[in-house]
């Protein structure tokens, strides 16, 4: 049944006391990430924390998966910064307004299933570079300085960036307060247990932003207003910019990327608890109607996160109610704590996104990876350097791409085994899928054959025999039996269909 006030006030005490802790837990990881997101995006602070609190009410009410929250997540950034510097922050709203519409859509039509199928490290190598800009960019942010537009400008350009910051006493400040941050998020998780239960990312906020405060630290803070005044809703101007194709991309764009990233976190989080599974296509509804009210208030899209997600596990709790209410908590901070986010400063965000694009690299998979199956770990690199260089949208195609090219060329495996008896019959033995693209090396071991031996081939072990390659087997088999009646003897599959079949004419 959905979520109502009715059914949480039948809860269990104890199913509502573990709820209630892990939705506190659940906020205070969700506050700084939201707002450093927003920063990161190039949009006011208070539009992540709307994102938030329309991801934790409006969603986590909705059916779909029960355990998982959603909200801004840092791997949308780098398109959001882009789409804004390229179309304006009003048009954002009509962006993501449409991409959930389409997100509806595919749930509706029961397409999220298919997210499932998606390669693996096309997701990860995407992932992978979200993360690498994520971090090179937030770099620029935590010395106070301006990034370059591109990832590849971004990467070429920290060298001098670096010098740069050298020099300048308030750009130390600033970096010495973003590395004090990500310093105390990788040590607080060594603390003792009863202290980890306070999100690391929120007690180094905390402490950055009174270490500035006390010690008059020269660096930027965050710049918030009233949450209502940064509610846009979107006008006739920003709807016609629909027309553009660019905005039209952008907004596929929008709505593959976040649905993966979803339904992918969905999978992760159902392998973290034993309670009910993930109803894909729900899913995707719940992820749509969410998208589709930030793009009407103008906010940023929405994902499902699997760090707040796996906090939300890990905190204890039971049923959506923990979603709910820590959708509940973020509002009730936006409407009556809002100034105290001006204390936050800048950098110490920054430093929160390097630790989060730094934990989306995938640095151990990789190198599993490439151990195991090294066509994959080369489609995830190719995919994470394609977003670096070139942008999101086309990096995500050419991995793609890449993905069903191998997966092509992984079906059509063959295995050719030659051998000779003691009355000089060459023994041919395919087995494997004979396809157009291992035609080329069935022909270079068929030509090579000498032409005064008659040749057994086997082609018992062939799973699939296409059109190209029985015609040229046919072909080969009839240039060969001019050496005589026997010249070929074929052991074909037994059952195969005649048309299947490869035989040398009498001679």
């Amino acid at each position: 049944m959905p979520f109502s006030p009715s059914a949480l006030l039948s809860r269990a005490p104890s199913t509502l006391r573990h709820d209630f802790a892990a939705s506190l837990v659940v906020f205070l990881v969700a506050l700084p990430l939201c707002i450093g997101v927003a920063v990161a995006s190039g949009v006011p602070a208070e539009l992540g924390l709307i994102t938030g609190i329309v991801g934790g009410i409006v969603t986590g009410l909705m059916r779909g998966s029960s355990l998982q929250v959603s909200g801004p997540a840092a791997g949308l950034t780098v398109l959001v910064l882009e789409a804004v510097q390229a179309f304006g922050l009003a048009v954002l709203g009509v962006i993501v307004l449409a991409a959930g519409l389409l997100q509806i859509g595919m749930g509706a039509l029961k397409w999220g299933r298919w997210f499932r199928a998606i390669s693996l490290s096309v997701v990860e190598g995407m992932l992978a570079g979200i993360g690498l800009i994520i971090v090179v960019g937030q770099v620029y942010a935590a010395a106070g300085l301006a990034a370059p537009a591109s990832g590849l400008d971004k990467i070429t350009g920290l060298p001098a960036a670096v010098v740069d910051a050298l020099g300048d006493s308030t750009a130390l400040a600033s970096g010495a307060v973003a590395v004090a941050t990500i310093v105390v998020m990788v040590g607080w998780r060594r603390m003792p247990g009863a202290a980890r239960a306070v999100p690391g990312a929120l007690v180094a906020v905390v402490l950055a932003a009174l270490a500035t405060a006390l010690f008059g630290l020269p660096v930027a803070t965050v710049r918030v207003g009233a949450v209502l005044d940064a509610v846009h809703l979107p006008g006739a101007d920003a709807l016609s910019a629909l027309a553009e194709p660019a905005v039209l991309g952008t907004v596929l764009a929008f709505a593959l990327i976040a649905s993966a990233e979803s339904l992918f976190s969905a999978a992760a989080v159902d392998r973290l608890h034993a309670g009910p599974r993930t109803s894909y296509d729900k899913e995707l509804v719940a992820q749509g109607v969410g998208n589709t009210l930030c793009g009407i208030l103008g906010a940023l899209p929405m994902t499902a996160v699997i760090v707040r997600s796996s906090a939300n596990v890990q905190a204890g709790a039971r049923t959506k109610a923990s979603r709910v209410l820590h959708g509940v908590w973020l509002l009730l901070f936006a409407a009556l704590l809002p100034a105290t986010l001006t204390y936050v400063p800048l950098p110490a965000l920054a430093g929160v996104l390097i630790h989060a694009g730094w934990k989306l690299i995938p640095f151990r998979g990789i190198v599993t990876l490439w151990r195991a199956h090294r066509g994959e770990a080369l489609v995830l690199a190719a995919t994470a350097v394609a977003i670096v260089t070139v942008n999101m949208f086309e990096g995500v195609l050419i991995g793609l791409a890449l993905s069903i090219a191998k997966a092509a060329w992984d079906a059509s495996h063959l295995r050719v085994e030659s051998s000779e008896d003691e009355s000089g019959t060459v023994h041919i033995r395919l087995s494997g899928n004979v396809t157009f693209l291992r035609l080329p090396k069935v022909l270079d071991a068929l030509e090579s054959l000498p032409r005064d031996r008659p040749v057994e081939l086997d082609l018992s072990g062939i799973q699939h025999l296409d059109h190209a390659c029985r015609t040229a087997l046919e072909n080969w088999a009839e240039r060969h039996s001019t050496a005589g009646p026997d010249a070929i003897r074929l052991h074909d599959l037994p059952g195969r269909p005649g048309a299947e079949r490869v035989s040398a004419p009498a001679g």
